[in-house]
C-alpha cells in the first residue's frame, strides 16, 4: 500500500514539473520574442550571384553603355550608365520592373534600408522593348540604362539589379551584379610571375600598393577588405587580403603565394556572327524546321601542349550579327554543339566555362559522354557573336573547379586582373566602394 501511494506521489510530481516546463515555453515574454524575429530579420542573407532565374529569359547583358567588354561599374554622382538588356523567349510583352538591392563586400544584401542607398523610386518599369526582326527564333528584347532621375543609388558598394515581372517582386526573372565607386585612394599593381619555384611556370603573383595621402585610414586590418579577381571570373576570386607592410600612406601588398592564380591558357573562341558562312572554327551549319544549328570543329585536350599566343577577349563574348543593321533585335539564336573528344569518362563533371555561363557551372552547361564515340558532347542554345571559352572539371575529389586539367596553364597567358578596396569605419553598417584598378599579365612581356 505504501509503494503504490510512492508511486502516485512520484506520477504526480512529474506531472507538475513537465506542466510548469510548457507554461513556461509557452509564455516566452513578448519582448524575447521580438528580438529573436529581429535577429533573424537582419541577419545577411547571401545573395548568390549574376543569375537568369527563368528558362525563357536569355542573354543577360550589363556593362557600361557604349563599351559591351567593360565591367559594371560607376562612379557615384558622375553621369556614367550602365545599359542592362535580356531577351524574353515567349515573344510577347510583359510589364517587367526592376529595383536595387545594396549589399555587402561578400555580396551579402547590407543592413540598410532602401531610403539609405536609394534617391526616387523604389522600382521602376522597364519600358523599351523591341521585337526580334526576320529571327527564326522569335523573341522580345528589353532593355534600360540606369541610374536614371527616377531612381539611382546614393552609397558607393556593392548592388544587385533585381528583374520581375509586375505583381511578382518575390518571383525575379533574374539578379544582376552592379558596384559604385566613389574614389577615395590610389592603386599601383604590377602582375609578375610567381615567386615561389613551384609555381614560376604556371601561375601570376598580383602585387599592389594601396595608396592614402588624402584618406585616413586607422586601422586597415580590420577597416579594409579587397578583393582580387581574374577576367572578371567569381568562383576564384581572392578576399580579405591584409597589407603585409605599412609606410607612412601607403599599404603594401607583396604576398608570394596567397596572392597567386593559375594563368591556364588563352581561351578557345567560335564565331557566329554569320548563319550562312562558315568560320574558322565551325564544322557545320544545319537548320531543321524550328532551330539553328552550329557544330563546331572537334576541341582537345591542351594540358601538355606548349604555350601558344592567341587573340581572345578573356572569356567574354560579344553579341553580333553580320546580316543585321541592329544586332540586339536582328541577332538570332542557335544550338551551338561542342565536342571534346577523350578515351574515358574523366574523375568529375565537364563544364563549358565562360562570361555567357556567368562564370557559372551551370546544368544546361554540362556534358555529356558518348560511349560509342568516346567523347565529351554539348549543346548550348546560345545568340549570334563571338564567343570566348574553357573546359572546366568539376573536380568531386578535391572538390574544387579545375581549368587546367583540360586546358594546362601558362605564366605567359594574358589575362586581366581587378582589383576592389573596400572600407568600412568603426560604426558604419555598410561597406564602402574606395578603389578600383584593372591590370593585366601583359605586361610580363
Amino acid at each position: 500500500m505504501n509503494i503504490n501511494r510512492l508511486l502516485i506521489i512520484f506520477l504526480l510530481v512529474v506531472l507538475t514539473v513537465s506542466s510548469c516546463y510548457n507554461n513556461k515555453s509557452i509564455s516566452t515574454p513578448h519582448n524575447v520574442l521580438e528580438n529573436n524575429q529581429l535577429d533573424a530579420k537582419i541577419q545577411p542573407t547571401l545573395i548568390n550571384t549574376t543569375k537568369i532565374l527563368h528558362s525563357q529569359i536569355k542573354t543577360l547583358l550589363c556593362h557600361k553603355k557604349k563599351d559591351p567588354l567593360s565591367i559594371p561599374i560607376i562612379n557615384l554622382n558622375s553621369k556614367d550608365e550602365l545599359l542592362i538588356s535580356f531577351d524574353d523567349l515567349d515573344g510577347d510583352i510583359k510589364n517587367y520592373y526592376y529595383t536595387i538591392i545594396h549589399c555587402n563586400s561578400d555580396w551579402t544584401t547590407s543592413n540598410l534600408i532602401e531610403s539609405d542607398y536609394l534617391y526616387g523610386f523604389s522600382k521602376e518599369p522597364i519600358t523599351e522593348h523591341e521585337f526580334s526582326f526576320n529571327t527564326m527564333q522569335k523573341y522580345t528584347h528589353y532593355s534600360f540604362t540606369f541610374p536614371t532621375k527616377d531612381i539611382q543609388p546614393i552609397l558607393s558598394g556593392n548592388y544587385m539589379i533585381k528583374i520581375f515581372e509586375e505583381g511578382e517582386n518575390e518571383n525575379p526573372i533574374a539578379w544582376q551584379r552592379f558596384m559604385v565607386l566613389e574614389n577615395k585612394i590610389i592603386i599601383e599593381a604590377k602582375v609578375n610571375r610567381a615567386t615561389l619555384a613551384e609555381d614560376r611556370k604556371i601561375k601570376h603573383e598580383i602585387d599592389f600598393t594601396i595608396k592614402n595621402p588624402n584618406f585616413p585610414i586607422i586601422n586597415p586590418y580590420s577597416e579594409l577588405k579587397v578583393t582580387l579577381s581574374q577576367n572578371k571570373r567569381e568562383d576564384n576570386q581572392i578576399t580579405d587580403l591584409t597589407p603585409i607592410f605599412i609606410k607612412n600612406n601607403e599599404l603594401i601588398y607583396d604576398y608570394e603565394d596567397i596572392n597567386t592564380f593559375f594563368g591556364n591558357n588563352e581561351f578557345r573562341y567560335f564565331d557566329i556572327k554569320s548563319l550562312r558562312y562558315h568560320s574558322e572554327r565551325i564544322k557545320n551549319i544545319t537548320f531543321d524546321s524550328t532551330y539553328n544549328h552550329v557544330y563546331l570543329f572537334n576541341d582537345k585536350k591542351r594540358s601538355f601542349d606548349r604555350y601558344s599566343i592567341t587573340p581572345d577577349i578573356n572569356g567574354d563574348f560579344i553579341i553580333e550579327s553580320q546580316e543585321g543593321w541592329n544586332s540586339s533585335i536582328e541577332a538570332d539564336y542557335a544550338f551551338v554543339h561542342f565536342t571534346l573528344p577523350f578515351d574515358q569518362i574523366i574523375y568529375g563533371d565537364v563544364f563549358i566555362l565562360g562570361k555567357f555561363s556567368d562564370w557559372q557551372l551551370k546544368k544546361e552547361h554540362q556534358m555529356h559522354y558518348n560511349t560509342n564515340k568516346k567523347q565529351y558532347e554539348a549543346s548550348i542554345y546560345l545568340k549570334q557573336g563571338y564567343y570566348n571559352y574553357h573546359y572546366a572539371l568539376n573536380d568531386t575529389i578535391k572538390k574544387n573547379i579545375d581549368i587546367a586539367y583540360i586546358e594546362g596553364t601558362h605564366y605567359q597567358t594574358r589575362n586581366d586582373y581587378y582589383i576592389y578596396v573596400y572600407y568600412r569605419n568603426t560604426g558604419e553598417r555598410y561597406d564602402k566602394l574606395i578603389g578600383f584598378l584593372k591590370t593585366s599579365s601583359k605586361e610580363l612581356f
